[in-house]
């Protein structure tokens, strides 16, 4: 048996193997028609993986016992998404200045099925169709992820209620928009605050700081996501900078803070129903290091999660940790010196520590750890 089976996620992929008379064999289908399916009306599928796909009964008799059928399943949401979700496809049915129509979209839909059914939901149709979801979301992640060097995978933790208008918000940004132009992937949580700035970061890499500037004025209109301007603004941004060029980062939202709007900067969103999955995933592909910009219990919990992964050296090397705002780590928040404290006692082993207040520093910071790491 194959150790890996050939995805196939759309009918473009599926005519590669149009003229193929015969038998398939590992295979996995991915919300594939095969009612205008251009494979031979005589193929066989041998060991093959059918997730949400259209099969029709003249099929049926040509899928060999040791294939596998996940049907379709009807639910609000895509059961089987092909691919990682997009601004558009997120935010499909939105219009930015209908501040109304948000709630016919389709992020807004499915996160009021959500809660509808309960966040920790009691329907066995529901859990499963929930766990399938993100079972497609991973997969669909580490498809892109699969393009990158694990090293060069940089992760930005902070805070929701960082607003638009702080000098934090703006050293985020300026930080992954140099991380995007020097070939990293940025990954941040997806959501608002911190996270925003990340993806706005990337979405402006290779833009002059006129640009980025005119961003933050326009997005300065609604600094919190709280405020209704918030993600019209953000649209209002895309209208007048459109992706300049084809430019990689990753937000990884969760309906579990569907209060929280995902940010339409990421290029792919990876929203998921399990916050647990989400959050420790966020962590695992994080290789090459975290950046923690302010923020409370949440960003506590991650600092001392990513803190364990590199004690263990769980991925067999640990990375950097660098925490950005020197004033808020030791002073407002002192975990800083804690985690130094915690390091010379011997608490913790093989932490990378580093404590920054300026874009260039924690840039150095990521370019020398990389370095070394080769």
């Amino acid at each position: 048996m194959s150790s890996r089976y050939i995805e196939i996620e759309s009918l473009d992929n599926l005519t590669t193997l149009a003229a193929h008379d015969g038998v398939l064999q590992h295979y996995a289908f991915q919300c594939i028609d095969f009612g205008i399916s251009p494979l031979a009306p005589t193929t066989t599928f041998d060991d093959c993986i059918f997730l949400g796909c259209n099969i029709p009964d003249d099929m049926q008799h040509r899928l060999r016992c040791n294939c596998i059928v996940f049907p379709c399943i009807d639910a609000p949401y895509k059961v089987f998404p092909a691919a990682l979700y997009t601004a558009d496809t997120l935010y499909e049915g939105y219009e930015p200045h209908d501040m109304q129509s948000y709630e016919h979209c389709y992020d807004a839909l499915v996160y009021k099925h959500y809660l509808a059914k309960g966040k920790t939901a009691k329907d066995i149709k529901e859990t499963l169709t929930r766990t399938l979801h993100d079972h497609s979301i991973s997969d669909a992640l580490h498809d892109v992820l699969a393009h990158y060097d694990e090293r060069d995978v940089v992760a930005v933790m902070g805070g929701h209620s960082l607003l638009r208008t702080d000098e934090c918000y703006r050293r985020v940004a300026q930080i992954a928009r140099r991380l995007t132009e020097q070939g990293k992937l940025v990954v941040s949580g997806g959501g608002p605050g911190a996270m925003e700035a990340t993806h706005l970061g990337a979405y402006m890499a290779h833009r002059p700081d006129s640009d980025l500037l005119h961003a933050l004025q326009i997005l300065a209109q609604a600094p919190s996501y709280k405020d209704a301007g918030w993600l019209s603004t953000a649209f209002d941004v895309i209208k007048t900078f459109p992706r300049q060029q084809e430019t990689h980062d990753i937000g990884v939202p969760t309906w579990f803070y569907g209060h929280e709007p995902a940010t339409p900067f990421a290029a792919h969103i990876a929203k998921y129903f399990d916050n647990s999955i989400r959050e420790d995933g966020l962590l695992t592909i994080a290789k090459g290091g975290v950046i923690f910009a302010p923020g409370s219990a949440g960003t506590m919990q991650e600092i001392f999660q990513d803190a364990a992964q590199n004690h263990y050296e769980t991925f067999g090397y640990a990375s950097p940790m660098i925490f950005l705002d020197t004033q808020y780590w030791t002073a407002q928040t002192p975990v800083y010196p804690f985690l130094q404290e915690l390091l010379s006692q011997g608490r913790y082993r093989n932490l990378i520590l580093s404590l920054v207040d300026d874009v260039a520093d924690a840039i150095e910071v990521l370019a020398a750890w990389r370095k070394l790491s080769v």
